[in-house]
């Protein structure tokens, strides 16, 4: 089932990415053959996914490599693609610590990302899917944190995908994620791809659910986890775990240890994108708001680590009051 989805694929001499804008109405495909193209796919989002952002940026220095192209320039062209995502910076730090920055090593290096990244998705499956019940599980998630987001499998849907082959998932909701639709277009693709029972929720309707049924855990991915384990994720998150809590639903992060910041103190530290108003006024070309509409337009929101029940990394969990294993 892990292979059921490959949205990053190396073709010899330039790099091929499912774009996740034309989803579900069709798949295309970007090719990008050098640096500067993998970072227009990461900032105009057909690549996105702290995971898969990171693996994209290691074969986009490969790229620029085998061209002959100056290292120093392609990644700073890299690094400036999306801020939030801590595994960008992590794959390019992981980059540059290469003793030979020739294009042989920084390929082989960006393959041996991707293949540890679907390893890594593959063990946190078991490791979170461990703690939901042994069956009956009903589970809320947001955006997409799955294959598409990812070297494969996923993070959080991830466990997901793990959990319902154990037979513990009776019903899976998600969210719609506005505004790019991540949930509507991505993770309902995935979910319904692989005949998981699914149901799809407007965003503000989540604790109006959790009021009504009984929800066992949320769970959602990170794109940068501080030293005190509050969490950074797609907009819309910290709203959900504060429903979580209030309605008694536990609240998991499944993110690779990548994602995890010790130099970032706490989520107050964690640099949040603001991105253009045309998201919000826009969509596909169509106005959904007056012209000249005045918008704030944040796509991360920091939970605190007091909401959440469960790290998991492929090198643990961390439970409520243990130090995050990251």
């Amino acid at each position: 089932m892990s292979d059921a989805v490959r949205p990053i694929v190396w073709s010899g001499d330039h790099l091929r990415l499912l774009d996740q804008r034309e989803l579900p109405a069709r798949e295309t495909w970007v090719e990008c053959r050098s640096a500067a193209d993998v970072a227009a796919a990461i900032h105009g989002m057909a690549v996105r996914g702290a995971p898969a952002i990171g693996i994209s940026a290691a074969y986009g220095l490969a790229l620029d490599a085998l061209m002959g192209r100056d290292y120093d320039h392609a990644e700073r062209v890299l690094a400036e693609s999306r801020p939030t995502a801590v595994n960008l910076r992590w794959a390019l730090d992981r980059m540059r610590r290469l003793p030979d920055h020739g294009a042989s090593a920084l390929l082989a290096e960006a393959q041996a990302i991707h293949v540890e990244d679907l390893q890594q998705n593959l063990l946190m499956g078991e490791l979170g899917a461990a703690l939901l019940p042994l069956k009956g599980a009903r589970v809320l998630t947001h955006c997409n944190t799955g294959a598409l987001a990812t070297g494969g499998h996923g993070t959080a849907l991830g466990v997901i995908r793990t959990a319902w082959q154990q037979g513990r998932i009776a019903q899976v909701y998600n969210t719609e994620t506005r505004p790019w639709l991540q949930g509507a277009r991505l993770t309902a693709w995935e979910l319904m791809r692989e005949g998981i029972p699914t149901k799809l929720i407007a965003d503000g309707a989540a604790a109006h659910l959790m009021s009504r049924e009984k929800i066992d855990w949320v769970i959602v991915g990170a794109d940068r986890i501080a030293a005190n384990g509050d969490t950074a994720n797609k907009i819309g998150t910290y709203a959900l775990a504060i429903a979580a809590k209030h309605h008694g639903a536990k609240f998991m992060v499944v993110a690779p240890s990548g994602t995890f910041d010790p130099s970032c103190p706490d989520g107050a530290h964690i640099p949040i994108e603001e991105r253009t108003s045309i998201e919000l006024t826009e969509y596909q070309g169509r106005a959904l708001a007056p012209a000249g509409m005045q918008t704030w337009n944040p796509v991360f929101d920091v939970t605190p680590a007091a909401l959440i029940d469960a790290i998991v990394s492929e090198r643990g969990v961390s439970l409520p009051g243990e130090a995050v294993r990251g």
